[in-house]
Formats: structure tokens, sequence, C-alpha cells
């Protein structure tokens, strides 16, 4: 009978709890901005001959694929990233923590419930035989005495104002945070490995230009001796080309260094040592630069971006503690019960009279803790206020990239515009030099000095295309990278 009233109290206390003090989240309205100011949401840009130099177009609205790097058409590209997603020890963390948050999350929702336990004690004792009282009830003939208990115990902690589920509900933010975290995680890491390889490439073509003006330079510094021999150039003209050869020889080794530098970055995004390098080596002349590129505009940018969503689910955990912060003023509920039976022989365990049972409900209030609540109330809604305001950077952030990049794209198809008509320009003029040295109407040395100028637009070329090549590739990124499109489970 006690124990019928214990639960129907427990029942008709949970069903108080229709509400939960503290602010009710909402999301935070979208941006309404239409387009990003200067930057280009539409339309193309520059075209230019030579690989790498298509007109792209800027497509409003197009949805980004999942595996986006594919749209670059390398195989070794795409197999790269594959094997970075894998490999790559940062990810891996990332989907830990997200595994250890939502298991944390499911071990807090069972405060919502009762706790019940259940025991068994045996103990052997012995009476004073002198006493009066005889704790038996017994004839005094043996005063050694066994008695075995066996109860179960129900706890109840009733969440009247909602205190509990502030706290589960700050819980399930936290969790979707570290979602949203491995997500950005997940993005970075695809288009690390992309601008990476892109890298490389630029790094040997400028490698590959370089070491033909150097084997130009050599060659001029040695025609000019044999001309200093034959005093027709002066030791002024042999050291100011040696000088030239030192220069372009000294542009060489930090190229190298970069070259090592990028493959050693390479080999770490796929979770390698190394000395465990892979043997994909990369060319710009392999990658095929994507003709259409999105244009997300800002609503829909803060659902794409990983980075905005868990600056929300930040925000979103802030709002709840406000709530287990001002419940935790509030009175506090506790209901408890017994049950169980004892005997002084196991096997009288449930038989009649030797059960036993209580049923208990308590009250707390804080009366003094010097403000300790209150201010801890405070620091909650100044948690809030901070969380709002990195909510709106993340926010300002996302759009700032995406309008960096989109000008980037069209700044870059006008260089590489440029660096192609110088490059074409050089070449046509090393033509023409070569024509004119074969018919004996111009020196070697004025031939090898045109040639010279046509490898470095070669190189300033170079570093265009590159350019074009990364920045596409930090578009995505900076739209979101497509995660929602992905089969992956944990990033839906």
């Amino acid at each position: 009978m006690g124990l019928r009233l214990t639960c129907t109290s427990v029942a008709l206390l949970a069903g108080l709890g229709g509400c939960a003090v503290g602010p009710t989240f909402h999301r935070p309205p979208a941006p309404q901005a239409s387009d990003y100011g200067s930057a280009p949401v539409k339309g193309e840009t520059a075209a230019s001959s030579g690989f790498g130099g298509a007109a792209q177009t800027f497509t409003p609205g197009l949805d980004i694929p999942a595996q986006w790097w594919q749209l670059f058409q390398s195989e070794k590209l795409s197999a790269l990233v594959t094997q970075s997603l894998a490999g790559n020890p940062n990810l891996a963390a990332a989907q830990a923590a997200l595994r250890q948050a939502q298991d944390l999350y499911k071990a807090q929702r069972a405060s919502l419930l009762p706790v019940v336990q259940g025991s068994f004690d045996a103990q052997r004792a012995k009476n004073p035989l002198l006493t009066l009282a005889n704790p038996t009830s017994l004839p005094q003939a043996n005063p050694y005495y066994n008695l075995f208990t066996a109860q179960l115990n129900l706890s109840y902690m009733p969440d009247v104002f909602g205190g509990t589920r502030r706290s589960l509900e700050a819980a399930r933010a936290g969790m979707n945070a570290t979602r949203f975290q491995l997500i950005a995680t997940y993005v970075t890491l695809s288009s690390n490995v992309v601008v990476t390889a892109v890298q490389e490439a630029s790094l040997r073509g400028q490698i590959a230009a370089t070491q033909r003006l150097l084997e130009l330079q050599h060659m001029m510094t040695a025609t000019v001796q044999r001309q200093r021999a034959l005093g027709t150039a002066s030791e002024l003209d042999l050291l100011a080309q040696r000088a030239a050869e030192a220069q372009t020889a000294a542009s060489l080794p930090p190229l190298s260094r970069q070259l090592g530098q990028t493959r050693d970055a390479l080999t770490a995004l796929l979770g390698r040592l190394p000395a465990d390098e892979p043997p994909e080596t990369f060319a710009l002349e392999d990658l095929t630069l994507p003709a259409e590129l999105p244009v997300t505009l800002p609503s829909k940018l803060v659902e794409q971006r990983p980075d905005v969503r868990q600056a929300e689910e930040n925000l979103h955990a802030a709002s709840a503690e406000v709530g287990v912060a001002l419940a935790d003023m509030l009175p506090q509920f506790t209901i408890s019960a017994d049950t169980g039976s004892a005997a002084l022989a196991i096997d009288k365990l449930f038989t009649p009279y030797t059960g036993f049972w209580s049923a208990g409900a308590s009250l707390s209030q804080t009366l003094f803790d010097a403000g300790a609540l209150i201010y801890r109330h405070r620091a909650a809604e100044a948690a809030l206020d901070e969380a709002a305001a990195q909510y709106r950077a993340a926010v300002i952030l996302a759009c700032q990239n995406v309008a960096d990049t989109l000008k980037a794209l069209q700044a870059d198809a006008a260089g590489l515009k440029a660096s192609a008509d110088a490059d074409a320009a050089a070449q046509a003029s090393f033509e023409l030099a070569r024509r004119q040295f074969e018919l004996g109407t111009i020196s070697e040395v004025a031939l090898m000095n045109s040639e010279q100028t046509w490898q470095q637009a070669e190189i300033a070329l170079t570093q265009a295309r590159a350019g074009r090549y990364a920045d596409t590739a930090g578009l995505f990124q900076a739209l979101g990278g497509g995660w929602w499109n992905s089969s992956e489970a944990l990033l839906k």
C-alpha cells in the first residue's frame, strides 16, 4: 500500500513539471542580404588561352556535391582525399569526440527517470549475555545469530521546474556542436588536400622553369667569358652576368625547400610519417578547372557552414544553462522508498512477517549562500550574451570568406589572362629571335635573353594558374563543402 502511494506521488510530481524555467531557444533569424556586396554572384569570369584558362560561370543556388574534389577530374587527387579521410588522426579524434558526446548525452537522459537499486546484506553477530534486553527476542541459549536482509531502494528527484530537462537540452546541444566540429574537420581536411596538391603542382612548374632559366644563365655566362677573352666584352659585363646567374641559382633552393615541405604536409594530411610519402605527384596539367561554380546566398549559407552551425548549438547550450541556473535557485524535491525482507535464516526471507517498507519525500531550499546562486545565474546570462556575439561573428566571417573568395576568383581570371597574354607575347618574341639568330642577324646572347624573358613569363603564368585552382577549392570550402549530401551517417 505504501509503495503504491509513493509511486502515485512520483507520477503526480512528475506531471507538475510541464514547463521548464529559463528562456526557450529559438534559432537566430537568417541574414537577409541578397548578395555579397561587390563580389560577383552570377555571370562568368574572364577567359584566357591554355589549360586552366576557361571562363568559370557563377551559378546562384547550385548545389555542392559531397565529393566536390572530383570536379577537378583527377583520379590521383580523389584517391588521396579518400586516403586522408580514412587515415588522418585529427578526423579520427573528432569522430571519437562525437561518440563520447553521444554516449554522455544518453547517460544524462537517465536523470529524468527514478533510480532503483537492489541490495542483499548478510551479518553474523553475538548478543551480550548479561543484558536485560534481548535484540532477537529469543531465548539466550545461543547468543550467536545470523541476519539476512534483501531490499529494493527507489529514489527520484522530480523535475518540477525543468532544471534537469534544461541540463539535458544543453547536453544535446553540446553533442550537436561536437558533430558540427567533426564536419568542419572533414571539410577542412578535404580542402587542404586539394590545395596542397595544387601547391605542389605549382612548385614543380616553377622549379622546371627556374632550372631552364639557370641553364640559360650558365650558357650566357660562358658566352660572355668567351667574349671577354676576345676583347668584345668588358670585365664589368662578365661580373654582371655572373651576378645574374647567381641570383637565379639562389632562387632555386627556396623553391625546392617549399616543394619538400609541401610533400611533407601532404603526407601528414594522409595520416602518415614523412618516410611513408605517397608515390603520387601532381602537375597543373593533370587537373581540370571546374567550369560551373556554386554561389550560396547568406540566408542559406548559415545552414551549410559547419562553423556557423556549431556556434548556433553553442548558443543553444548557453540558453539552456540559463534555465539550469534559474532552476537551482528554486526548491528541490526528492522522493524515496524502500521495501524488502529481513530474517534470521536465509530460507525465511520473504515469508510472512519478515517484510518491511518505508516511503518519504523531502523538499529543500537554499536560504543563504552569500549570493552564490544569483551570481551563477548572472554568469549564465553573460555566457549567453557571449555565445550570441560569437554566433554573429561566425556568420560575418562565413559571409566574408565567400565574398573574399568570389572576388579572388574574378581577379584570378583577369590576372591569368594578363599572364597568358604576356607569356604568349614572350614566346612569340623568342620564336622571332630564334629565326633571326638562324639568319645571323642577332647574337646568341640576344637569343638567350629572349628565351629567359619567356621562362620568366612561364613562372608567372604557372603561379597565376595555381592561384585560380586553389581559390576554386577555397570557394567549395567557404560554402560548406557539400557535407549535407554525404552518405556518411555522422555528417547527416
